[in-house]
Formats: C-alpha cells, sequence, structure tokens
C-alpha cells in the first residue's frame, strides 16, 4: 500500500524482490542501483546476521516522474530467501505494492522455487493481500547455467498468474531492468487508477 504524504506532495512505493536463497534477488539490486544516477538514490543499507550470509534489507529510493502533482518515488527491498527468517520476510513485505520474484532457472532448484513462492502466498494472506491482485512479475534468473531448465517449464511450475516474466542473466544485468520497468509502470497504472 503506497504511503502518500500530502505535505510533501510524494508516494511512496514500495517493490519487493522475493525468491530462493542465492537466486539473485541481491544481484538484481545491485544492478539497478548501479544503473541509476547517484543524485537520484540513497545508500544501499544492510543488516549482517550471525550466520555465514548477510541478510540484506536493501533501500532505494528512485523517482519516476508525478502522478497528479504528486512526486513518485519506489523504495526497493531484498528479503532473506533462506528458510529460517521466514519472520523476518512478513514484515518487510508488509505495505508493499509490488513484486519482483527472483527464481533459479536450475532445475536442483525448483523445489526451493516453488516453496519460495508458496511462502509468498501464505505470507501476504497473512496480511490481507492477494497475489491475484498485487503488481507481480516473475524473473528466471541464472539462463546462462548450463542446467537451466526450459522456459515453458519454469512457466509451468512458477507463473500461475500469466505474470510478465522475463528470462535475466542478474549478474550481467539481463531482464535485471525490463522486470523493474514492468513492475513499476504496473504500480504507477494502479496508481493513476486510485484517488489521491
Amino acid at each position: 500500500m503506497s504511503f502518500i504524504n500530502h505535505q510533501a506532495k510524494q508516494i511512496h512505493c514500495k517493490i519487493v524482490y522475493y525468491g530462493p536463497s542465492l537466486g539473485g534477488k541481491t544481484t538484481n539490486m545491485q544492478w539497478v542501483y548501479s544503473k541509476v544516477a547517484a543524485t537520484e538514490r540513497n545508500e544501499m543499507f544492510t543488516l549482517p546476521t550471525d550466520v555465514e550470509r548477510t541478510l540484506f534489507f536493501d533501500f532505494l529510493p528512485l523517482s519516476v516522474g508525478d502522478i497528479r502533482g504528486f512526486q513518485t518515488r519506489f523504495h526497493l527491498y531484498t528479503v532473506p530467501g533462506q528458510v529460517v527468517y521466514d519472520s523476518l520476510r512478513r514484515p518487510l513485505i508488509r505495505g508493499l505494492d509490488g513484486v519482483i520474484f527472483v527464481a533459479d532457472s536450475q532445475a536442483e532448484r525448483m523445489e526451493e522455487n516453488i516453496q519460495s513462492l508458496n511462502n509468498l502466498e501464505k505470507n501476504l494472506e497473512m496480511q490481507g493481500y492477494n497475489l491475484k491482485e498485487v503488481p507481480l512479475v516473475v524473473q528466471y534468473n541464472k539462463r546462462d547455467l548450463p542446467n537451466a531448465l526450459p522456459l515453458a517449464d519454469l512457466r509451468t511450475a512458477l507463473n500461475h498468474y500469466n505474470a510478465p516474466d522475463f528470462e535475466a542473466t542478474a549478474n550481467q544485468g539481463r531482464g535485471v531492468m525490463e522486470a523493474f520497468k514492468t513492475v513499476s509502470k504496473a504500480i504507477i497504472t494502479v496508481l493513476k487508477g486510485g484517488e489521491l
């Protein structure tokens, strides 16, 4: 749910990168961050954890123009993919406006992709959201790897909502900005249809 600051004439929207651990969520965030002019972004924040991997709470506002005289800013977050962090994912998705689900295309990661998607649906339902009604983009990452599943198999297993989807190689930037722009445009469409 977008936050509207009438005094500052700003609409703040939240996009969450969701998916299995080591699937490419942070790589997506870092690529987008590197492509945004320094004057248009804030710092990227991370929260270290006591396990072997860093848990990213990336925060990146982007200005995309005005809607009815209000400046629109996007805040991007990645959620931890590890199962142990499920309780931390819930508050991070609270108030979201759109989701980029980053799936790992490798055959051996399919079960984790499915579990993560089911977890996303469950966590959204717990907060009163229906994934069918939330702007969603599915990104099939790591398409460059030799064990990547065929695109048709990934779509059948992971894109139940017929959401826009993209093949990606996030560490090379392929499919990253396309996914971000698509979910951003969907959020803007929702905002333009509502009342401020």
